[in-house]
């Protein structure tokens, strides 16, 4: 991998050296996820409480910019001006370059009609049917790595073809039967869990944004 990508996962052990031993795992997450986007794809991300939180925000990190800034590209730039010149200028100069990515906890008349009409644990799943495509990647965020809305998001996300990423904590779990790569941070209590989550989340996103952005 590009020695300028995995400056930012070593800054991230630097900072916080429990997590020296997730480092590998940490690389084969954001590998996946540049495959991904590299051949067009996209992510879906899901998880609970806190963890529904952390989808939101990773969604916002990908979805525009991040630290640095993401012009929009010439070829876009030139249709948009041809459609309109005024409203094409304020689209070219605002506009930000963008990884496609959903939180599948934000669709509140989706969910509750669905938990409501059929089985609440698919909630998620459901969502990954309608949504995912092989070569998508989803991303499950549970502190336990046992939360069954989001096992049985991960295994309709393989039956669909997409790779499967799990961010969890340090127990062993189900999750991690299901994934592609699970980066499982070093603790036990939920709040210390996710407050190491948010750190790796951040630093797969700004790899993500020097690669594609860079």
């Amino acid at each position: 991998m590009e020695e300028k990508l995995v400056k930012h996962v070593d800054l991230l052990i630097e900072r916080y050296p429990a997590l020296g031993v997730c480092k590998q795992n940490i690389i084969s997450a954001y590998q996946i996820l540049e495959e991904a986007y590299s051949a067009g794809r996209k992510l879906l991300v899901a998880g609970n409480g806190g963890s529904a939180s952390d989808s939101e925000h990773i969604v916002g990190e990908l979805m525009k910019e991040f630290k640095m800034k993401r012009k929009i590209y010439a070829a876009q730039i030139d249709r948009l001006m041809k459609i309109d010149e005024e409203m094409g200028k304020v689209l070219a100069d605002h506009l930000q370059g963008s990884l496609p990515a959903i939180s599948l906890v934000g669709e509140p008349s989706l969910t509750t009609a669905f938990m409501n009409d059929a089985v609440p644990e698919l909630v998620f799943a459901q969502q990954i049917n309608g949504l995912g495509r092989a070569g998508d990647v989803f991303l499950g965020i549970s502190t336990s790595g046992n939360s069954k809305n989001v096992l049985y998001a991960a295994v309709a996300a393989k039956s669909k073809g997409l790779k499967v990423v799990g961010l969890t904590g340090e127990k062993e779990n189900r999750l991690m039967e299901f994934t592609d790569v699970c980066i499982r941070v070093p603790e036990t209590e939920t709040y210390k869990i996710q407050e190491l989550h948010l750190p790796v989340y951040h630093c797969l996103c700004l790899m993500l944004e020097e690669k594609f952005f860079g």
